[in-house]
């Protein structure tokens, strides 16, 4: 019975080694990572935000503005000199009468509009003249009111050329006296 005893003593002392024999050949024939996941996952970021970066500054900075205009991508405006402006602002209660005199220019995307607002200028003028002419001198305080002055101008052109629009209305000359 000893020898018995002795036996299933051994048996599992085998089996365990045979345990650690099937490891030690799974971990051979198993390489050991040199990087870990995240490490790769993190150079490969870092990759794409310096491969994106590159791409812009080369974008931005390697382009010339003679490529841009040769490709077409800027088109050079077109500017149109308006008559110039003379009107009274509008009275609030005080005796002396002020007037405003603006010189304006056009900012048209292209030349073949030129045409188009040559025949409706009377009514352009028309436009800023009753505009201009309801201002009161508070309306012009400040360069907000003035970038609200271009934007009601620009509005009014575009409404009286449509469907053709402007780019902008632009102030050569402001005088409030």
């Amino acid at each position: 019975m000893a020898s018995n005893a002795k036996k299933a003593n051994q048996a599992p002392a085998a089996a365990i080694d045979d345990l650690e024999d099937e490891e030690a050949e799974a971990g051979s024939a198993k390489p050991k990572r040199k990087f870990s996941l995240k490490l790769i996952l993190l150079a490969a970021g870092a990759l794409l935000v310096l491969g994106g970066g590159g791409a812009g500054a080369y974008l931005f900075f390697g382009t010339s503005k003679d490529a841009l205009h040769a490709s077409g991508a800027v088109k050079s405006a077109v500017f149109v000199d308006l008559p110039e402006v003379l009107v009274n602002l509008s009275n609030t209660g005080n005796d002396r009468t002020q007037y405003l005199k603006v010189k304006i220019v056009l900012e048209l995307p292209d030349q073949a509009l030129i045409q188009q607002i040559q025949p409706v200028m009377p009514r352009l003028m028309d436009a800023f003249q009753t505009y201009l002419r309801e201002l009161r001198p508070t309306d012009l305080d400040g360069s907000a009111a003035l970038y609200r002055l271009k934007e009601e101008l620009t509005r009014r052109v575009n409404a009286s050329i449509a469907p053709n629009r402007i780019n902008a209305v632009l102030f050569k000359e402001i005088v409030i006296q």
